[in-house]
This record gives structure tokens, sequence and C-alpha cells, in this order.
């Protein structure tokens, strides 16, 4: 059911705007947040099936490389999901920092808060945000990037435990497996 509905939500994007996604009306904009929550909320589903097959002994369980690669594939996923949700929720959106960043970030990277840097026009990419999702999930917190609002202390929260169940019992499992 995820897929079909990830897949109409981003029918309807590239319809709506064909040509180049900006994202600048409301709606475009609710849509592609909705279509990046479909796969972070796919995302943590599959962590909640493989925690579930790791107790209740699935397939994957009784092979260690098995194991590491579905642990390996959903912990991907799990990134990529957290980071274009990141992405998509900072500041308004890519359009919206690319017109105006806000004086006040919600996420406050490293070249925003050093005045020696003088950083004074730049924007974070999504590489920023690809780096933020990675060291969220194993550092199980923020690394170089502050969250400041309320969302993406959440949002980095929840990314944190997702990553520790995945790297945690995925592991422990596939070690136990090897020995």
């Amino acid at each position: 059911m995820l897929p079909i509905i990830e897949c109409l939500l981003l029918v309807t994007l590239i319809t709506a705007d064909p040509g180049r996604i900006t994202r600048r009306s409301a709606a475009l904009r609710a849509v592609s947040v909705a279509l990046i929550s479909v796969l972070a909320l796919s995302a943590i589903w599959s962590t909640i099936q493989l925690i579930d097959d790791l107790i209740h002994g699935g397939p994957e369980t009784s092979s260690a490389s098995a194991l590491l690669q579905a642990g390996g594939s959903v912990w991907a996923s799990t990134i990529l999901a957290f980071s274009l949700l990141y992405f998509e929720l900072d500041s308004g959106g890519a359009a919206a920092r690319a017109h105006h960043m806000p004086s006040t970030p919600e996420l406050a990277f490293p070249q925003q808060l050093n005045p020696n840097l003088n950083a004074q026009h730049w924007r974070p990419r999504f590489i920023d945000y690809l780096y933020l999702g990675l060291t969220n999930s194993l550092a199980f917190s923020p690394t170089d990037v502050m969250p400041l609002a309320p969302w993406a202390k959440i949002v980095m929260g929840v990314q944190s435990l997702v990553s520790l169940g995945i790297l945690g019992l995925v592991v422990a499992r596939a070690v136990n497996v090897l020995a």
C-alpha cells in the first residue's frame, strides 16, 4: 500500500509542476512534505518489521549476511528518508531557502553560527542534510548541526531511536549468528 501512496504523491508533484519543481506554492509543498513523510513512515515501519523478525525469527535472521543486508537496506532507507525530511522542513524548504534565509534557522549549521566563516550568502544543500542524517544515525545525536526548532529535535530524536534499534539489534543478532 505504501508504494502506491508514494507513487500517487510523486505523480501529483510531477504533473502539478512538470518542469522545475519549485514548490513555491503551499499546495505543492504540502504534497512534497506528505510524500517525504510517507517515505519516513515506511522506513520506520520497515525497522519495526525487522525488529519483529529478529524477535520472532523471520527468514533473514538465520543468516548473518542476509540479516546484515536487510539491516543495511533499512538503515540506508532511514538515512535517506530523514535527510529528505530535514531538507524539506528546514526554513520553509529548498525553494524558500533559495529566495530568503530566515534570520533564525531551524537547523543551525556551523556556517551560520561562526561569524569568522563569513558565510552570509551560504545556503545548506541536500548534501548538508544527508550528512546530518548520516551522522545523526551513527552518533544517535547531533554532531555539528544543532536542532533549534521543536520539530527538528523531535525528528532527530525519532531518527536516533530508529537507528539505535536497527544498528543495536541487527548487529547483535548478526554477531550471535556468526558465533
